[in-house]
C-alpha cells in the first residue's frame, strides 16, 4: 500500500476519533502532525522523543492536547484518555496510542505504524 494511501485511512481514522472525543466531552485542539527531520533531532536532543523513525516524519501520527472540564489533562492513567487510546487501537491493528507504551509515554500521540 503506498504511503499516501495510508496517510488517507489514517486521517479517516484521526477524524472518527476526534467525533468519539467530543461524546466523552473532551475538546481536542491541535499538536503536530508533520515533523522535519531537523526537527526530530530537536526533540531527541531535548530527550523528548527516543527515535529518528517517527511516524510523525511520514505524516502517520499526530499528537493532541486534550481539555476535560475545561481543563488540560496529559496523565496516561486518566480514565477518559484510556478510552480515546482504546478506541484509537480499536479501529485498526496497525494504531497505536502513545499512553499505552511501556518504556516511554507519549500521552499526546496517536500513530498508525507504516504497514
Amino acid at each position: 500500500m503506498s504511503l499516501v494511501s495510508q496517510q488517507w485511512l489514517f486521517l479517516q481514522d484521526v477524524a472518527k476519533l476526534i467525533n468519539y472525543a467530543q461524546t466523552l466531552d473532551v475538546v481536542l485542539t491541535g499538536g503536530e502532525l508533520y515533523r522535519t527531520k531537523e526537527q526530530q533531532q530537536i526533540y531527541m536532543d531535548a530527550g523528548k522523543s527516543q527515535t529518528m523513525k517517527s511516524n510523525h516524519l511520514k505524516r502517520l501520527a499526530i499528537d493532541f492536547n486534550f481539555f476535560i472540564d475545561g481543563q488540560l489533562v496529559y496523565a496516561s492513567t486518566h480514565p477518559t484518555l484510556i478510552k480515546l487510546g482504546k478506541f484509537w487501537e480499536s479501529l485498526d491493528k496497525q494504531n497505536s496510542w502513545g499512553g499505552f507504551w511501556n518504556s516511554f509515554k507519549d500521552t499526546p500521540h496517536f500513530e498508525k505504524r507504516e504497514v
